[in-house]
């Protein structure tokens, strides 16, 4: 692939027509592929190939959906103020054929494009520059995602990084990135009026709902994105290092969404947010400088997701430590729907985990929360919760996410401690000490004073009584004990060390089948409720007339203001037995795998103990304990809604009734990175895998496995 200052061969050639292949880069500002050929003396045609299958299992979810088409029209008005026309979007279930096909109809004789990172991507994009080249078309690619290429930041030994640290030590020792690109100043198209093109369908009739919401709270676009940055810069910036922790308050930038989609240029973050860190540096204001700093380590943890993911092509599926591939995951899809409804009992994670399925965001500091309780008190694949946000959270990054879920499960060199469970009841205190997020999303908790409000189970009953808490009624008791999960965890991290021991024994004597090297067997399968029948949209020809979208089965909407989370005891039991279909319909996936069963829990009774089952009893017993696991899920039909935030990024909140009179991430500013985790005590074991760079038959094998 070609950096950015390549040299421009033909540029000026006469009769020179170029295909800009727009994909996460949705702006005309600082966007090396458009500049390129803006500078060109020929004709420009910008183009966009929505092509989601071959995505795979992660086809973009509602809201992300939602974000594209909206930031597309954007895009499209841009470039018509711009003299290029129209955006050209075509609509195929092979992008590279569909590129193939544009080249040819256009008469295009070069096509650029920016870099893309993830494992789909990279192959893609060889497959592009090999087709297209034996056609004689001239493909160059450009950066325009990262401050730095992935193989530009090296060692001293010229290897690649394999912590955070040193790694953004080193790019901040490395010359400053290039400074953003003005958008051009006027693009020629010449006459697209007979290229074919595709309407592209976003949503359903099922949907629009639900994304009416989205429209209030947020504005894409890579000018509304320029509006958010400056919001961010004047306003929550000098503060960022006192109240980036509070989960009560737009307080963090709000601008994932503009960088996942290109619409914001992350050079341009950098020199802006570098221009406040020097200015309040001048003035001696510390407070401030600090905030930059810290901003922009969430800047460089963004681009270490980036840097990891090439440089480990499969970080997205298999832990980046060995050893972790020995850990006894819980499979069990009850822990996982409790989870994913807000119904653990815990009410910081309740209130995050509805805040998320609301409105698709979610704070930092509350992400890492619901994930580590997730990880390490439900023992749940971290695969399951990274597919989660994939499917549910605006800012849904495959990079980024794979990261953070990685980070949390202990996964990395310089990961988490898996033997350490975080405290819900503390980390509320800590991020949500009035209690006021919890009130905002969990309203039939708005009456409990602050000092249970993170721990009603401790409350006594008059207490709960006069806030109208009926615990396993209105409000679940806690699905697991805390101690009864340390044990487990600790139980289950012995036993991956045994069998990590074991393998290591038999390959050392030889026996090289071992236990198996399960690095190159398959994920664990996602949960059957992720495998959800999906009618999308059919792929067409330019030529057809357009067609809709076929219903989604309501896929990730929002909960009606009037509606009712109480289910009814039938209901629950055939819930916990999977005779009926859940009653909050869930995210679409178009992957059909069945989810292993072998090893599944359920709470024993009232003692909060976790018993494994096999299989062949798993549905059985479920059925029988189900009135044991939890309560019912609250009502929220007295909620109302109210937005906060500020300009370019609102985000909707719903507030409790007028009655109420009341972690360190691998992220932004705290990333605790250190070495300690494993290595101290197990260092024989801590070797890295040995990820060889993705070949195509490696790449076609993952494709056809998802």
């Amino acid at each position: 692939m070609s950096a950015s200052q390549s040299s421009m061969s033909g540029a000026g050639e006469a009769g020179m027509r170029t295909v800009v292949w727009f994909r996460r880069d949705l702006r005309v500002e600082d966007n090396p592929a458009l500049a390129a050929a803006a500078r060109s003396a020929g004709e420009v045609v910008p183009a966009y190939v929505w092509a989601p299958e071959e995505d795979g299992p992660y086809y973009p979810g509602r809201v992300s959906r939602w974000w594209l088409s909206q930031s597309l029209k954007h895009l499209d008005a841009s470039l018509r103020r711009l003299g290029a026309g129209r955006l050209v979007t075509r609509r195929s279930a092979d992008a590279v054929v569909a590129l193939l096909d544009l080249v040819r109809s256009t008469g295009a004789t070069h096509l650029f494009f920016n870099h893309l990172y993830d494992p789909l991507s990279l192959v893609r994009d060889h497959r592009v520059k090999e087709l297209l080249t034996a056609e004689g078309i001239t493909v160059q690619s450009f950066n325009s995602d990262l401050l730095y290429e992935p193989w530009e930041v090296l060692d001293d030994d010229g290897c690649p990084f394999t912590m955070f640290a040193p790694f953004w030590n080193r790019c901040l020792c490395m010359p400053d990135p290039a400074a953003p690109l003005l958008p051009p100043k006027r693009i020629n198209s010449g006459d697209l009026s007979k290229c074919p093109m595709d309407e592209l369908i976003f949503e359903d009739e099922s949907e629009r709902g639900s994304n009416a919401l989205l429209a209030r709270a947020w504005s894409p676009g890579w000018q509304n994105a320029d509006k958010a940055l400056t919001a961010f810069l004047n306003g929550p910036l000098i503060d960022y290092s006192v109240n980036r922790k509070k989960a009560d308050s737009t307080s963090t930038s709000l601008l994932s969404p503009y960088l996942h989609f290109g619409e914001l240029s992350v050079r341009k973050v950098f020199h802006q947010v570098r221009m406040k860190q020097l200015m309040w540096s001048n003035e001696g204001n510390h407070a401030g400088e600090e905030s930059c700093t810290l901003f922009l380590r969430s800047i460089g943890l963004r681009e270490y997701s980036r840097y990891l993911t090439f440089n480990h092509p499969l970080s997205h599926e298999k832990p980046l430590l060995s050893h972790l591939r020995f850990f006894p995951w819980v499979i069990n899809e009850v822990y996982f729907k409790v989870w994913r409804q807000g119904r653990t009992g815990y009410p910081l994670v309740d209130a995050g985990m509805r805040e998320l399925w609301a409105t698709g965001w979610l704070h930092d500091r509350i992400r890492v929360v619901v994930s580590s309780f997730f990880v390490k008190v439900l023992q749940l694949p971290w695969r399951w919760g990274m597919k989660y946000f994939w499917d549910t959270l605006l800012d849904a990054d495959l990079e980024s996410d794979a990261l953070g879920w990685q980070y949390i499960s202990g996964s990395l060199p310089d990961g988490r401690e898996l033997d350490r469970i975080d405290n819900p009841q503390f980390e509320g205190y800590k991020f949500d000490p009035h209690g006021e997020y919890v009130r905002r999303w969990l309203p039939e908790l708005a009456r409990l004073p602050t000092e249970w409000i993170h721990h009603p189970w401790d409350a006594p009953e008059s207490v709960l009584q006069a806030a109208g808490v009926e615990l396993g009624s209105n409000y679940p008791r806690p699905i697991v004990e805390l101690d009864a999960a340390n044990s487990r965890l600790q139980d289950a991290l012995s036993e991956m060390w045994e069998l990590e021991a074991a393998s290591r024994a038999a390959m050392e004597n030889g026996m090289e089948e071992g236990l198996g090297d399960s690095s190159d067997g398959p994920p664990i399968d996602f949960p059957q409720e992720l495998q959800m029948e999906v009618d999308r949209q059919p792929v067409r020809h330019a030529t057809q007339t357009p067609m809709t979208v076929g219903r989604r089965r309501e896929d990730q909407m929002v909960p009606s203001m009037t509606s009712s989370f109480v289910r009814a005891e039938t209901e629950l039991t055939a819930d916990f037995g999977n005779i009926s279909e859940d009653s909050r319909p869930e995210v679409p996936s178009n992957m059909h795998l069945q989810p292993r069963t072998e090893r599944e829990e359920t709470v024993d009774g009232g003692t909060g103990n976790v018993v494994r089952m096999d299989g062949n009893h798993q549905q059985h017993n479920l059925q029988n304990n189900t009135r044991r696991v939890l309560g019912v899920a609250p009502s929220v039909s007295e909620a109302s809604s109210s937005w906060t935030g500020r300009e370019g990024g609102v985000v909707p909140v719903w507030s409790p009734p007028a009655a109420s009179g009341h972690s360190d991430p691998y992220a932004a500013d705290e990333a605790d990175i250190s070495s300690r985790n494993y290595l101290d005590r197990h260092p024989q074991s801590h070797t890295m895998m040995n990820w060889s760079q993705l070949s195509q038959s490696l790449t076609t094998g993952w494709e056809v496995d998802n």
